[in-house]
C-alpha cells in the first residue's frame, strides 16, 4: 500500500525542512500544507527542499491543524494513496516511528491508529504535569463520547487512517482547529471503525503548542458532551435498537421518578415539617438504586460493544 504524509505547517519554518529530511523511504509522498503560515513555511519547502516526494499546498486562510490536515488527506486520497499519515512540522513526532504507526493498517488489523504517549511511565518523563493531567481528563470524555474504551491519549495528533474511510467521515462537519483529533474519533465511532493505539515516546523539548490546557479543560467537554448525545442517539435508537438501548431508557427513567418523588416529597417534608415515612424513602430509593445499576450495565455493554472487526476491506 501507498503510504502518503501530510504536515500541517503553521509557524514551523524552523523544523520543517528537518522533519522532512527525516521521513523515510517506505513514504511515497508528502504533502507540506501551509495553512496561510506568517513565516512562509511553504515557500520556504518549495526553494529549499529537494525531495522529489514533497509536495506543498497553499490555504489562503487559516483553517487550523484540522482543515489543513483535511486538505492534505482529500489531496492524497485523489492521488490514490491508501494509507494517510498526519505528521506534525514542529519536530515533536519522530518520523521513524512511521513504520510501527502504519503497521496494524497493513496487516488489516485496523482502519485508523494513533500514538499512545501514556503507554509506558517512562514515555512520560518529559511529559509537563499540567498537560499530563489535562490529558488525563480530557481522555475519560473522550472514551465516554466515542466509545473506544480501548485507547488512551486521545488529543494524540500522530494518527494514521485508511484513505477508504476518508469519505465516510463527512470531512466538511469535522472540526477544524484543536477538537480535530477528538471529533475525528466521534466520526470514526459513527462508522464502527477499528481504532489501535501505538506506544510511542513524549517528546517536549523548546517547541510551542498552541493548544492551551487550561482552554482544553474549558471548551473541549460541551463539544464532548453534544457528540456523546449523538453518539447514543444514533447508534442506541436511529441506527440500531438492542439490549443497550433498554437498559438506557428503563435506568434513565426509573432514576428520573426516583428523583422526582423522593424531590417531591423531601420538600413536603421541608414545608410541613412532618417527615416522610421510612415506606416513602424507600418508594423513592429504590427506582434509583435500580436505574443506576441498568445505567452501569448500559456503560459495560457499551464497553462491549468497542469495534473488533475493520471495516476498510468492506468499503
Amino acid at each position: 500500500m501507498q503510504i502518503a504524509v501530510i504536515i500541517p505547517a503553521y509557524k514551523v519554518a524552523k523544523k520543517i525542512l528537518a522533519v522532512i529530511q527525516a521521513v523515510g523511504p517506505e513514504v511515497k509522498a508528502i504533502y507540506v500544507v501551509d495553512d496561510a503560515c506568517p513565516e512562509k513555511s511553504g515557500a520556504l519547502v518549495q526553494s529549499e527542499c529537494r525531495d522529489p516526494r514533497v509536495k506543498v499546498l497553499f490555504q489562503k486562510e487559516n483553517s487550523g491543524v484540522g482543515g489543513a490536515t483535511l486538505r492534505g488527506f482529500a489531496e492524497a486520497q485523489r492521488d490514490q494513496h491508501q494509507i494517510l499519515v498526519k505528521l506534525d512540522g514542529d519536530g515533536q513526532m519522530n518520523p521513524a516511528f512511521i513504520p510501527s504507526l502504519v503497521r496494524p493498517l497493513l496487516e488489516g488489523k485496523a482502519d485508523y491508529t494513533k500514538g499512545n504517549r501514556f503507554y509506558s511511565p517512562r514515555s512520560l518523563a518529559g511529559m509537563p504535569p499540567l498537560r499530563l493531567v489535562g490529558n488525563a481528563g480530557l481522555g475519560f470524555l473522550a472514551k465516554l463520547t466515542t466509545g473506544y474504551w480501548n485507547i488512551s491519549d486521545p488529543t494524540n495528533g500522530f494518527l494514521a487512517l485508511h484513505s477508504s474511510l476518508f469519505p465516510y467521515l463527512e470531512p466538511e462537519r469535522i472540526a477544524k482547529r484543536y477538537f480535530f483529533e477528538n471529533d475525528l474519533l466521534f466520526r470514526l465511532a459513527l462508522v464502527r471503525a477499528v481504532v489501535v493505539d501505538v506506544p510511542m515516546s513524549a517528546h517536549y523539548a523548546d517547541e510551542h503548542s498552541g493548544l492551551s490546557v487550561l482552554h482544553s479543560l474549558f471548551s473541549f467537554p460541551g463539544k464532548f458532551f453534544l457528540r456523546f448525545l449523538k453518539r447514543i442517539a444514533y447508534r442506541y435508537f436511529l441506527r440500531d435498537f438492542h439490549v443497550g438501548s433498554v437498559l438506557l431508557l428503563a435506568g434513565s427513567f426509573l432514576m428520573l421518578m426516583g428523583v422526582l418523588f423522593g424531590g417531591y416529597h423531601w420538600i413536603e417534608g421541608v414545608r410541613t415539617g412532618i417527615l416522610a415515612s421510612s415506606g416513602t424513602v424507600m418508594l423513592a430509593a429504590l427506582p434509583i438504586l435500580l436505574g443506576f445499576q441498568m445505567l452501569t450495565f448500559t456503560l459495560l455493554y457499551d464497553v462491549l460493544m468497542t469495534p473488533r472487526d475493520p471495516v476498510h476491506e468492506y468499503l
